[in-house]
């Protein structure tokens, strides 16, 4: 009986012993951690609308007679125009002729019919400064004059009509296809052009932050296709009226986009930044527990988890101002947080 006693204590004894190895190994354990030393960032909290890009130069250009057409060469290249070509104001695009047009207009015989008038007009005034003639004689020169220099500006834009001149900088986004010497008719578009150096859009903001949305703020765009690329507006107006359907109010958005980025009709995601700060802490707002003490991180002390109790102020989609409770060079724990604990042994990973 007690032999059997004594096997028994021994066994009790044993199991004893490993459980106290298991609890020493368990609190030996070190949980693998990422961390990031915190260093002062700026921060801007923004809001977020999406909407249309379209430029601010738009134009298209039509034939004004019916005339045999020629399409002219870009001067920068030496070939003809065509889509995508970048334009400047007074660039010759196309060429309309048509001799019995041009004929009818007889320039060159109203060009030498104001030369003639005006030298009548200057005789006739020296004359009446002499007295040499009457004032209705020098009135009827200054008529003769007139008519015949209207004469010649209405010919002049009766010749204007034979050639398509670019009216602005930009680029040529649609350029009709017709053989060289094809008669076309009056009417016909010839070339579209937009200047989308500058560029505007239309968006719809939530009521809620009539207040906080100002002209003049700074907006950053994107465009899915433009991941690495940030184009820069503001806000240039705002309507004061609320949409009663909607709920929202309207707001238009001045872009600048000198490197042509952005294209006519892309769909644009707009951060409208309405706070800004420079040199503060910013941890990203994916790695704060929300424990019953407040927002909780984690930061690394000598190999050991420090649990940390933060307030916070500016925020936007990913990161967020700490206030309090972390300083500058903290090494916060940014990966493997979720299974730690106050006092935990952790190796540093990453």
């Amino acid at each position: 009986m007690k032999k059997s006693i004594y096997v028994v204590a021994f066994a009790l004894l044993a199991a004893a012993g490993c459980g106290n190895q298991d609890q020493n190994l368990t609190a030996d354990v070190e949980i693998p951690v990422s961390v990031e030393d915190i260093k002062l960032k700026s921060i801007e909290e923004f809001i977020n609308t999406t909407g249309t890009a379209y430029p601010k130069g738009d134009i298209e250009l039509k034939s004004k007679i019916s005339a045999s057409y020629f399409l002219e060469k870009n001067p920068q290249t030496g070939r003809l125009w065509q889509l995508g070509d970048k334009i400047k104001t007074g660039n010759l695009i196309a060429r309309l002729e048509d001799k019995e047009y041009i004929n009818t207009i007889t320039f060159e015989t109203k060009q030498l019919n104001l030369e003639l008038t005006e030298s009548e007009l200057k005789k006739t005034e020296s004359l009446y400064e002499k007295g040499g003639v009457t004032l209705k004689e020098l009135k009827t020169a200054g008529i003769n004059y007139t008519n015949a220099k209207t004469a010649v500006e209405n010919a002049q834009l009766q010749l204007d009509k034979t050639r398509i001149l670019s009216p602005i900088d930009g680029v040529i986004v649609d350029l009709l296809y017709y053989t060289q010497g094809t008669q076309i008719e009056a009417g016909l578009t010839i070339v579209k052009i937009m200047d989308y150096q500058n560029m505007y859009m239309e968006v719809q903001l939530p009521e809620k932050y009539i207040a906080d949305i100002k002209p003049g703020q700074t907006v950053n765009l994107t465009n899915y296709t433009l991941p690495e690329d940030t184009i820069v507006g503001s806000i240039t107006q705002l309507s004061p009226a609320i949409n009663a359907d909607t709920r929202t109010f309207k707001g238009n958005i001045s872009i600048n986009n000198p490197n042509y980025l952005l294209r006519p009709g892309m769909f644009v995601k707009a951060d409208i930044i309405i706070n800004h700060k420079d040199s503060v802490i910013v941890i990203p707002k994916s790695i704060i527990l929300s424990r019953q003490r407040g927002k909780t991180v984690f930061i690394v002390d000598r190999g050991v988890a420090a649990e940390r109790i933060i307030d916070t102020g500016l925020e936007n989609l990913t990161d967020i101002e700490v206030t309090r409770g972390l300083a500058k060079n903290d090494r916060v724990v940014t990966g493997g947080f979720e299974t730690l604990s106050n006092k935990s042994k952790v190796k540093i990973i990453k």
